[in-house]
Formats: structure tokens, sequence, C-alpha cells
């Protein structure tokens, strides 16, 4: 007779699910990462966030059986990112540090979701809009303010995002991701600086993405919340703009690859 550690449960279930979020996760910041560096680079890409990549996805051979994959991948990563808020499954702790990285991570769930959502979208209209990732940052904080102290739960949110950014720093610096990794130290020589630039890029995005929620807060303007592509925006328009562009459209990229590191040598336990 068979014993019962060898029967698939529901942690079974998560796990796979959890290692598909991080492939997803991957997929869309390879995408805008690669995309925007091409733009940089006057190689014909563009500057745009999650829901450009995923409608680029769409228009490639197979994009709507593509989509689909990404759809549950993305629902994946959101039900594992719950799973990490509300168990606290990497140990962050109660502490104000703690409580607002779990925030991070349950806000992390929303915005995942909302993109599967929009892929969905993609897959039955087989088409699309911009795409570009604002405009899921505006329509969230639209419905947000549109609620009983919408104004606070923006700002909430922003404060939120960056917490989160702040923490993929300290992450980066203290090679925190290290303790989450079950990987072979000939990988680790060269997946490790990646995994570095990666995460430092995305928390200075993160914190970006915060401001501007927190501005939409202060303003009760919803259309000045943004995501990665109002991000790409703002920094063409800084001294060095396009050196800047290019530093962030490679960091992202690198992100991507740091999470598909995730998907196969994370350390996983729903």
């Amino acid at each position: 007779m068979a014993t019962s550690s060898s029967t698939p449960d529901h942690r079974d279930a998560v796990t796979l699910l959890a290692r598909a979020g991080y492939g997803a996760r991957g997929i869309v910041y390879l995408l805008v990462g690669g995309l925007a560096a091409m733009a940089a680079f006057g190689q014909g890409g563009q500057t745009t966030g999650s829901r450009g990549a995923l409608l680029r996805l769409l228009h490639a051979p197979l994009g709507d059986v593509l989509l689909g994959v990404m759809v549950i991948g993305l629902l994946g990563f959101a039900l594992w990112r719950s799973v990490q808020a509300a168990k606290d499954t990497d140990h962050h702790g109660t502490s104000a540090k703690g409580v607002l990285i779990r925030a991070g991570l349950f806000v992390s769930a929303i915005t995942h979701t909302m993109l599967a959502v929009f892929a969905v979208s993609l897959i039955f209209s087989l088409g699309g809009s911009s795409g570009d990732s604002g405009g899921g940052s505006k329509d969230a904080a639209t419905w947000l303010m549109s609620q009983s102290y919408g104004r606070w739960l923006v700002a909430a949110v922003g404060v939120a995002l960056v917490a989160a950014g702040i923490a993929h720093e300290m992450k980066a610096i203290k090679t925190k991701f290290d303790r989450h990794f079950s990987m072979p130290t000939q990988i680790q020589y060269w997946a490790y600086p990646v995994c570095r630039f990666g995460l430092i890029v995305r928390g200075v995005v993160f914190v970006i993405v915060g401001g501007f929620f927190i501005t939409a807060a202060y303003q009760l303007d919803p259309d000045e919340a943004g995501g990665i592509a109002e991000v790409f925006s703002a920094l063409r328009g800084q001294a060095f703009g396009q050196s800047l562009l290019a530093l962030v459209a490679i960091g992202l990229f690198a992100f991507g690859l740091y999470s598909l590191l995730e998907a196969v040598y994370r350390r996983i336990n729903p």
C-alpha cells in the first residue's frame, strides 16, 4: 500500500503553480526589458509595461495559446503571493517592516491577478488597445479612489510598493535571496550578479511606481498613478535619459532571468 507521503496534495499543486508563476513573471520581464533595450539602442523595440509585453506575445505565432499558458502562470503566482503574505512562508514576521513586506506581497497578488485578467481579455478579443502598464495602474487607482477612504488606500498601495522596492534593494545588497535558493555553486558564479542587478533595478522601479501612487493620492488624481511604461517615459525625459533607459531595460531583463532561476531553483514551502 502506498504511503500518504507519495500521494499528491494541495501543497504539490501550490508548488507547481508557484514555479509556473515565477516562470511567467520571468517571461513578462524578459519581454519588457528586451523590448525597451531594443528601443534604447535604436533596434526597433518599444518601451512598454507588462500589458504591452502580453500584447506583443499575442501577436507571436500561436499567441493565444502562449497567453493561455501565461494566464495559468500569472494566476499561480498570484496564489503563491497570497500564501506568502497570509502564511508568512518567508518568515518576515509581524514587525512594522515585516508587515510592510507582506503587504507588498499581497499587492503583488492583486496586480498579477489583474494582469492575468487582462491576458484573458486579449485572448477573447484578439486585440486590445495600447496595452501599456499605466492603464492597469490608473484603473486600479481609479477604483480605489471610488471606495471609502480611497485616497488612503491609494497612498497605502504606494507605501507598500516603496517598501517592496526597498526590500528588493536590501535583498540584492545583502544577498538575502541566497537563503531561498538551492542552486549549484557553478551556476551561482554567474547567476548571483545577474540576480543582484535585476533586483536593484526592479527595486528602483518599484520605488518610482510607489511614488506615482502616493502623488495620485496627494493630488486626488488617479491619472497620476503609473506603471513601468510611465517609469520609462519619466526616465527618457531626464538628463542622459537614453542611457538611463538602457540601464533600466537591461536591469529588468536581468530580473526576468532571476525569475526564471527562481522557477527552477527556489525553495518553495507552501
